[in-house]
């Protein structure tokens, strides 16, 4: 019998009023990544599931900026997430 796998989560967030690039704000495994799962989607945050980024993701210590071997697989991230909140918004007006 195969052990099942704990589930992984990443947050990330950029401001580019402050920084410049996305920072790792919450990570967590098991409960932890279901709660920060469940606040995203209360919130309205868009959930980009990627094994293989969040396990890159969850090795960043909180609080900071991604490598810069990180931006390509992240700015992909964002522009889709991006692309879906201003299809979202634009069915809103």
């Amino acid at each position: 019998m195969k052990k099942k796998e704990l589930e992984k989560a990443v947050a990330i967030l950029y401001d580019s009023q402050t920084s410049s690039s996305p920072k790792v704000v919450a990570k967590g495994k098991g409960d932890v990544a279901k709660k920060i799962i469940e606040t995203a989607k209360e919130a309205g945050v868009h959930i980009q599931e990627d094994a293989n980024l969040v396990e890159l993701l969850s090795k960043i210590d909180l609080g900071d900026e991604i490598p810069t071997e990180l931006y390509q697989t992240v700015a992909e991230v964002l522009s889709f997430v991006y692309q879906v909140n201003e299809k979202f918004k634009n069915k809103l007006e």
